[in-house]
């Protein structure tokens, strides 16, 4: 197969070999001025701006055009985005696309917590589905379309369904088709954040994804999975509730009005990247994939864990929490994905035919890192569940009426029955332990309790040397 056409990294380079004259923006003036890396320096003959021939993200009619047109070829969409501010801000577009102040919208809890900051600007009324519990990535997971179709029975006025699929973990769960299609019956959109799953376009041994599904809109994060630079996402439409239109406005007044053309140029590159992959290619990554699977079971007392995604690997050492393997992983140069109190995540590569990762180098730097755990830390006997709710829920206040509230700083372990008056999330993933006008039930203080006996990492309203989180100053009512 001869590699697919790259249209604006042609037209880039071809712009690039003319040695132009910059007397425009940007001000490194193609990396002239700039006291960047030599090898980041070089990269600046590329950064350029909306000059003649290379198009408008915005209102693209030349080669930006072509080359999102060969992206929703591939995804089978109706129209597709390049997004130069992440996966956040087509989350944030689709939420505004599909629903107003006070509205109501349905949404999978364990969301990535760019959904929820989008509903919280929009200023609609969430309506939580809770997950239910993956044992064996001991995660929270995928929704089920009998809790869904509850909802919809529930709230008939809502105005999307938004869920995350898959999870951080790969979890996919197998029920998404048959809930778009009960959502579709009801005329309700679905919108999905497949962050990662950008890569499951290639199909097999891969999940399906939820574009093919028939989602109504769908954001990828290229840059989790695919070869583009950090930030670097797509955005995809197809749908009978959700108007294109509407969504390329929002994308207009939410995306920056001077896109990188660097990042263009990866995501240019990744759709290239996701369109030449082959059956051999997947051959080829599955063997490596196997292999070094292979090697890590021989390391005494490590676990591995497959998860719904090939690219997703968990490794786990009973009586040790995730974050403690994780430093022990950096200590000798192996970094993963994200820790939690059980395990360390892995993302493997997306390889293809003749390109050899360092997989037998990586297993002997674990096997180093395994043999250097010490008895004294051990922090867990075993792995604890957490308890899921998997009742419908919503916000005791939205943000808004939060902000005309008084709110007091309280020990966490002394919260149960109080509203949190700002999100804890800890992070990565991303996804809310907390959410803000949430009331503090004892699963969360019991996992808030875990979480920072381990060390793990936060963002959001929290004091941690005083175990201390801030609630509305009035108590709920019964």
């Amino acid at each position: 197969m001869t590699d697919p056409k790259r249209p604006l990294i042609e037209a880039l380079t071809k712009f690039k070999e003319a040695n132009p004259i910059s007397l425009h923006v940007p001000g490194h003036k193609n990396g002239m001025l700039s006291g960047l890396p030599t090898e980041l320096r070089a990269a600046l003959q590329y950064d350029f701006t909306e000059l003649e021939g290379l198009d408008d993200l915005h209102e693209p009619t030349g080669v930006i055009e072509e080359a999102q047109q060969k992206l929703s070829d591939l995804y089978g969409s109706e129209r597709s985005f390049f997004l130069v501010n992440g996966s956040t801000v087509g989350n944030l577009a689709m939420v505004y696309a599909a629903c107003q102040a006070g509205e109501t919208v349905i949404v999978q809890r364990n969301a990535h917590k760019s959904i929820f900051h989008a509903i919280e600007l929009t200023g609609a009324r969430p309506v939580f589905v809770s997950p239910t519990w993956d044992q064996n990535t001991m995660t929270a997971g995928a929704v089920t379309a009998i809790q869904v179709g509850k909802a919809l029975e529930a709230y008939p006025d809502a105005k999307a369904v938004i869920l995350t699929h898959p999870t951080y973990y790969g979890v996919t769960g197998i029920e998404l088709e048959e809930i778009i299609r009960l959502c579709h019956r009801y005329g309700v959109p679905v919108m999905v954040d497949e962050a990662h799953g950008a890569h499951f376009v290639v199909g097999e041994p891969f999940p399906h994804s939820a574009l093919g599904m028939g989602a109504d809109v769908v954001v990828h994060s290229a840059h989790k999975t695919l070869p583009a630079m950090t930030m670097a996402s797509f955005l995809h439409v197809r749908s009978d509730f959700i108007a294109v239109e509407k969504v390329a406005h929002y994308l207009g007044m939410l995306q920056s009005s001077s896109p990188s053309y660097l990042l263009m140029a990866s995501l240019d590159d990744a759709r290239a990247f996701a369109e030449s992959y082959n059956e051999e290619d997947k051959n080829t990554f599955m063997e490596q994939r196997m292999h070094f699977i292979k090697q890590l079971e021989l390391i005494p007392g490590l676990q591995t864990v497959e998860t719904d995604d090939p690219l997703k690997l968990i490794l786990r050492i009973q009586g040790y929490s995730g974050f403690t393997i994780q430093k022990k992983l950096e200590a000798v140069g192996i970094y993963g994905e994200i820790a939690d109190p059980y395990q360390v995540l892995f993302v493997l590569p997306l390889l293809k035919t003749k390109v050899l990762y360092p997989f037998d180098e990586i297993y002997k730097k674990i096997a180093i890192a395994v043999a250097r755990l010490d008895e004294s830390e051990r922090t867990i006997k075993g792995v604890a569940v957490l308890p899921l709710d998997e009742a419908l829920s919503c916000l005791a206040y939205l943000p808004g009426e939060i902000a005309q509230m008084e709110l007091e700083w309280v020990p966490y372990a002394e919260s149960a029955g109080r509203v949190a008056a700002a999100s804890i999330i800890p992070y990565p993933p991303g996804i809310p332990l907390l959410l803000a006008g949430e009331v503090v039930m004892d699963r969360h203080i019991h996992m808030l309790g875990e979480l920072l006996h381990m060390g793990a990492k936060f963002q959001g309203a929290i004091r941690i040397n005083e175990r201390q989180l801030v609630v509305v100053k009035n108590r709920t009512e019964e």
